[in-house]
């Protein structure tokens, strides 16, 4: 059960050591509340819960706070229990997915919950991190089309640096972190500084931005593959003839820029002129737009209307599935209403 209270102005006082008890300290501070510390039970006496209205019992592992439940009911006040804050000195990588908040994995939101800092992009899940990580220091390291405010060597130094000090850091990306995210760079440099790191994958933008336009990136007797390419730069002309001799979908993530170049390189590599491409711009947001024409028409389709970045494209027969899945989504969402009726 999740509670909501208002505890601006409020005492409470929180027991455990300084470790264990650091995330509820931070917590309930940033919520306005006035947060007393105890960190030993020897240091318990009943005086310490005039004007308390909650008590926080941290789960430090120490018996010695077995008084502490009884002094509370004696005093009428409300106890509270959690768990200890994991440790810190570590660097956890999450993967946010498409921007999305619901499609946050639940190892996703554990992380957050445990950080002490968030170094965020501009294209993971951000608006609602107050919430998703109370209390925790959030640094924002997006990076822009053209415009890096903080360059990758220097986010991984504040990363290290902010783990050396003692802090649970996550590092929190769009998409998964292994999938043109530099996360192997950032695991590589955190295990090169010796600080312990973890990662947790996150949802694909590759695949659930199609979906949300409804488009499959995979469909029985249409695709049976696909191939995820980045678009920040240009493609080799080897790579053009390679993508177009594997047949099945072609999902460019970051490919705006560089879809001229792209469609001309299919085309010169014999792929047909009729093949559908979409661009699905802001997916999972209010203003997701979804842009369709065929790969020689596509340039000036996008240019009219005006397509920029964030956006993913898909190229291949699976782009003709979009308006029919989305109509089977729509008839079984008619059918669990009615069955709901009933």
């Amino acid at each position: 059960m999740n509670l909501t209270a208002d505890l601006t102005g409020q005492t409470v006082l929180v027991a455990g050591n300084a470790a264990a008890a650091r995330r509820a300290v931070r917590r309930f501070r940033t919520s306005g509340a006035t947060v007393r510390t105890l960190t030993s039970p020897a240091d318990f006496s009943p005086g310490l819960l005039d004007g308390v209205v909650l008590v926080a019992a941290i789960d430090d592992g120490d018996g010695g706070w077995a008084a502490l439940p009884a002094a509370c009911r004696r005093h009428g006040v409300l106890l509270v229990r959690e768990p200890a804050a994991v440790p810190g000195g570590q660097v956890t990588l999450v993967g946010g997915g498409p921007g999305t908040e619901d499609l946050l994995t639940a190892g996703a939101l554990a992380a957050l919950r445990e950080a002490d800092v968030v170094f965020y992009d501009r294209l993971a899940p951000h608006r609602s991190l107050d919430r998703l990580a109370p209390g925790a220091e959030l640094v924002d390291v997006g990076k822009r089309p053209g415009h890096h405010p903080v360059g990758q060597s220097e986010i991984e130094r504040l990363m290290i640096e902010s783990a050396r000090a003692g802090n649970n850091v996550v590092r929190l990306k769009g998409g998964d972190p292994f999938v043109f995210g530099r996360g192997g760079e950032e695991v590589a440099s955190c295990a090169e500084a010796g600080v312990p790191v973890s990662v947790v994958s996150g949802v694909t933008s590759a695949i659930a931005v199609p979906a949300a336009a409804g488009i499959p990136v995979t469909h029985r007797e249409v695709s049976r593959m696909f191939t995820v390419v980045s678009g920040h730069a240009p493609l080799t002309e080897e790579e053009h003839t390679h993508l177009a001799g594997l047949g099945g979908t072609i999902v460019v993530l970051m490919g705006v820029g560089t879809l001229p170049q792209l469609a001309a390189g299919l085309r010169r590599a014999g792929m047909r002129a009729d093949m559908p491409v979409a661009v699905v711009e802001r997916g999972y947001s209010d203003s997701q737009r979804t842009t369709v024409s065929d790969l020689a028409d596509i340039v000036t389709a996008a240019a009219t209307a005006r397509c920029k970045s964030p956006a993913v494209l898909v190229i291949g027969e699976v782009v003709r599935q979009a308006g029919s899945c989305r109509e089977q989504a729509a008839q079984l969402a008619g059918l669990a209403g009615r069955l709901e009726a009933v």
